[in-house]
């Protein structure tokens, strides 16, 4: 991690939409903020249901958003509005192939005493299957010290 990291608080909620049925998780974890040339760096770590753990690293420019996450799924999705992106699952039972197409992104950075956030309302096709609709609500509050 970089000297210029800042511990953050951050909730990142999200759903997805297939045809009706809708998915919700929400993850609370401390992790780090840095900005770095021109873009905002956000790395935590998140712990699954089975106590594995999973590296998580979201990187915001002015237009696109990369979200790579390692451990026991492997991946790295780009978001651009209204543009489409393809990447690879890779999970323990296999890859799957998937196509991201972003249709809302709004950003704020986090600053000390203001929380920041980031919005990403796109679709999912997995295996070029029928694409399911999918919101993303991350908040990131800036750690206090000694909290």
């Amino acid at each position: 991690m970089t000297h210029d990291a800042k511990q953050v608080a951050i909730e990142l909620h999200t759903s997805i939409d297939d045809d009706g049925d809708i998915e919700y998780n929400t993850v609370r974890e401390t992790g780090y903020f840095y900005q770095k040339n021109n873009m905002d760096v956000l790395t935590f770590r998140e712990t699954l249901d089975d106590g594995a753990r999973l590296n998580n690293m979201i990187t915001i420019h002015k237009d696109r958003v990369s979200i790579k996450r390692n451990g026991p799924v492997v991946m790295h999705q780009q978001f651009q509005p209204h543009r489409s992106t393809e990447n690879v699952y890779q999970h323990p039972y296999g890859t799957i192939d998937m196509q991201t197409y972003t249709t809302h992104m709004d950003y704020r950075r986090p600053d000390p005493g203001k929380a920041g956030y980031l919005t990403l309302a796109y679709t999912v096709k997995l295996n070029g299957q029928l694409e399911r609709n999918h919101q993303l609500a991350l908040n990131v509050h800036h750690k206090e010290e000694g909290s």
